[in-house]
């Protein structure tokens, strides 16, 4: 493998070998009054061979090869009934058989005070080994509710594929490997109001006020319904969203909205007629079929009005460097403004699990297919394949002409250890 001929990844590649034999999930110490202090580790290899569109100015190289190392020690320490800590601390290496098109970089994780990684070696083109903190939390469950201060992942809304509530680095639809979500600096407040409802002070934190958030929300429950309602200011948007879920008929159902108003105006006129407002909404459900071991589908619609119409009428996702910016953050999972995915998950017995998800753009027809194994090895061991088929037009001279139409055939081949 042209990975091992490296010798930086042959030293990562060491490094992990040596540490999984003897890194069983161990108490460091355990106390009185529940104290104790617990060790989790998990390393990962991924290799991702890929076959790009035919445009020289996106994709320098057609055929790349990406090998990825993950290395994940995540240490949580109980204190007392009330009070808990978390420290996750990742060594992650990269390497490319090219070197990538321009743009394409590592970029800053958005919503933090400090990014807290480091270069391990010099990154150059081809390659890059840093570590950082991705965890480093306090917990505090007094009798009235919940706080958490410090860089913790943040999650919110219904969606499961799609979402317009996530506001906090989303997985891409694209992701495979969705186990550990970024982290972010944040405080978070949250009073229980009754035995099925609470209110919550959201604070997240960039490097100017301008990159940082301030949000409440309040949420609650009857029977099987379940909604909350959230508003406030994320980076220079004003929020206003709210999300339903609920079980009709044996079919989980959920449903997310949220509107931006934006200090830019919107490339599609906004919405009803307000320049500066956009709206995002996800309307998804899932059934589990009671065929053999459980087959369960989803089906998720997605509307982005911080997108663009028709992709191939239009420059703005090249040319316009605050839609660029929105893009890089998360703020859209899709450039366009439509798309639906349908998913199915089955498993085939207690070691090995099935899915297949499909994405579609309804207004430019392109999409791609994912189907995707995982295998289960003993304890601690775990397999996963997958592959990338997308179709519809592709690019030309660095234009998009569709949404999924350029996405690189790839295959995605993963083996993860958890101690």
């Amino acid at each position: 493998m042209l990975l091992i001929q490296h010798h930086h990844c042959q030293a990562f590649l060491l490094l992990l070998l040596t540490m999984l034999p003897c890194a069983q999930a161990f108490e460091w110490w355990s106390g009185e009054d529940g104290k104790k202090g617990d060790l989790d580790v998990a390393a990962k290899w991924t290799s991702l061979p890929s076959r790009a569109p035919d445009d020289p100015a996106l994709y320098p190289d057609r055929s790349t090869l990406t090998e990825l190392m993950r290395l994940r020690l995540d240490l949580k320490v109980q204190h007392s009934e009330t009070l808990q800590s978390q420290a996750a601390y990742e060594q992650g290496f990269r390497w490319m058989s090219h070197a990538p098109a321009a743009g394409s970089q590592p970029t800053d994780v958005p919503f933090r005070i400090s990014q807290m990684n480091w270069p391990v070696t010099r990154a150059t083109d081809r390659q890059r080994h840093e570590h950082e903190i991705d965890r480093l939390l306090m917990n505090y469950h007094p009798d009235w509710g919940d706080v958490t201060v410090g860089r913790q992942a943040v999650g919110l809304g219904r969606g499961v594929v799609f979402s317009a509530m996530d506001l906090f680095i989303p997985f891409s639809p694209l992701d495979i490997d969705r186990e550990w979500r970024r982290g972010v600096d944040a405080v978070r407040v949250e009073r229980r109001l009754t035995d099925q409802s609470s209110a919550e002070l959201l604070s997240v934190w960039g490097e100017t006020w301008e990159q940082s958030a301030m949000l409440g929300r309040v949420r609650g429950y009857v029977g099987d319904l379940d909604a909350e309602f959230l508003f406030g200011k994320r980076a220079q948007d004003d929020i206003l969203g709210t999300s339903l879920s609920s079980i009709l008929g044996g079919a989980e159902v959920h449903g997310e909205v949220t509107a931006f108003h934006t200090p830019e105006p919107q490339p599609e006129g906004g919405f009803l007629g307000q320049s500066h407002t956009a709206v995002q909404a996800v309307v998804g459900s899932s059934y589990t079929f009671n065929w053999g071991n459980g087959l369960t589908v989803l089906g998720e619609y997605l509307y982005n009005g911080l997108g663009v119409k028709q992709i191939e009428r239009s420059q703005i996702p090249l040319t316009d460097p605050v839609f660029r910016s929105r893009v890089a953050r998360g703020d859209m999972q899709i450039v366009s403004q439509q798309a639906l995915a349908l998913q199915a998950s089955y498993p085939l017995d207690l070691t090995v699990h099935g899915a297949c998800l499909i994405l579609l753009s309804p207004t430019d027809h392109s999409g791609v297919v994912t189907p995707s194994m995982v295998f289960d090895i003993g304890q601690t061991g775990r397999l996963i394949t997958s592959a990338y088929v997308p179709w519809g037009p592709e690019s030309k001279a660095g234009q998009l002409r569709s949404e999924y139409g350029n996405t690189p055939l790839s295959a995605f081949i993963q083996l993860a250890w958890y101690h």
